[in-house]
């Protein structure tokens, strides 16, 4: 009698045991890249929440955007269906950050590849050129960067696109970093900004909202050149030669093209052609 009460403690522990393992396991795997088809394994994924046409959160909680499609189908190919995805929302200066601490385990939000950026983070692809460009209001006289001199010039916190204009074209420009573009573009309607600096890509799905229509222009400068890159944790080789692979077979089998109509597109943007993957430009 003894004995049986003896055995029933330790299978009620062993129970315990393997409860709180396979509790542990669940937490652990939540941003692995494995096949995805163990049970209720998820992904996260950082993307910006503020960028229409590129990572857009909608009033419902969907998400749209280039970048939203682009990691979808990464996502896809590395084992993962839409309804394993949780969407991060990944701010400008909390880029590397997030990948560090392992908040998500891959990042696409417009990340520009650069050197700084290189020594914290690895980059898959890149998988879009795009060009620094300024969104004006419609009626404004700006046409040349070095008309931004003893002027406001907004970019967001983190982004180097402001910095670039002050160093490069118009070094008595008056810089001002806001948290998000939306915070820029309510500026410039309102005349507290006379110009927002950042890649053409991001200013043309601003422009092409329907609130904005026919408010701004983009003076369609190509002042640098933007790679966008897929950022992961440093020294994670594996992970960035799966998303260069989803990336090879996105713009092969048409997938790329049909994205980057959809979604900018409409706002009359012309992309340039897919970026060699795998051929990091900075």
């Amino acid at each position: 009698m003894k004995l049986r009460k003896v055995s029933a403690a330790a299978a009620t522990a062993l129970v315990l045991a393997l409860t709180a393992t396979a509790c542990g396991g669940d937490d652990g795997d939540s941003g692995d890249t494995g096949s995805g088809s163990g049970g209720g394994d998820k992904i996260k994924v950082g993307i910006k929440y503020d960028q229409p046409g590129l990572g857009l959160k909608e009033p419902d909680g969907s998400f749209s955007g280039f970048d939203v499609d682009v990691a979808t189908y990464v996502a896809k190919e590395l084992g993962y269906e839409p309804d394993q995805i949780e969407f991060v929302e990944t701010k400008s200066a909390d880029r590397e950050n997030a990948l560090a601490r392992g908040d998500v385990k891959f990042i696409a939000a417009t990340y520009s590849i650069n050197d700084e950026r290189a020594k914290k983070v690895d980059f898959a692809g890149p998988y879009l050129l795009a060009h620094q460009d300024l969104l004006v209001k419609s009626d404004s006289d700006i046409t040349e960067a070095t008309d931004l001199n003893d002027k406001n010039l907004c970019s967001v916190v983190g982004s180097t696109s402001a910095q670039n204009v002050h160093d490069d074209f118009a070094p008595k420009a008056n810089l001002k970093e806001l948290s998000g573009y939306s915070e820029c573009i309510s500026g410039l309607q309102a005349g507290s900004v006379d110009a927002l600096t950042t890649d053409d890509s991001i200013l043309a799905g601003f422009a092409a909202q329907e609130q904005y229509k026919g408010k701004f222009k983009l003076t369609g400068l190509k002042l640098s050149n933007e790679n966008y890159g897929i950022g992961v944790k440093k020294g994670d080789t594996e992970t960035v030669n799966k998303i260069n692979a989803a990336l090879e077979k996105m713009v092969s089998d048409k997938s790329w093209q049909k994205a980057v109509d959809d979604n900018l597109g409409p706002a009359g943007y012309k992309n340039e052609p897919a970026p060699k993957i795998g051929n990091i430009v900075k």
